[in-house]
């Protein structure tokens, strides 16, 4: 396979990594704070989490640091997205609102 080839699927494979760990962190949030055990919560989705980006990290990269790099920048990448797909919505007329009382 050709190299570029296995660089794009390495950053593909840390962009999947990315989101199943910044995707399960925004859930754990919201699960955690409602949770009557928020401590077991957070704790056992970190584990899981972390174990598998280690693993997959160790499969992908195979020794190759270029691999290694290239799956690092799909995962960054990775928690931009999900960082933007899960921003809480920001209601323009309660800004508005509030400047408007704050200004009398």
């Amino acid at each position: 396979m050709n190299e570029s080839t296995t660089l794009l699927l390495a950053a593909f494979a840390g962009l999947l990594l990315g989101a199943v760990f910044f995707g399960g962190l925004w859930w754990t949030v919201q699960k955690g704070v409602t949770s009557n055990h928020p401590a077991l919560w957070f704790f056992g989705s970190f584990i899981a989490r972390m174990s598998i980006v280690l693993v997959g990290f160790y499969f992908v990269g195979s020794g190759h640091w270029q691999r290694l790099l290239s799956c690092l920048m799909g995962f960054l990448l990775a928690r931009f997205i999900v960082t933007w797909v899960t921003r809480p919505a920001i209601d323009v007329r309660l800004s508005e609102t509030k400047e408007a009382r704050h200004a009398t």
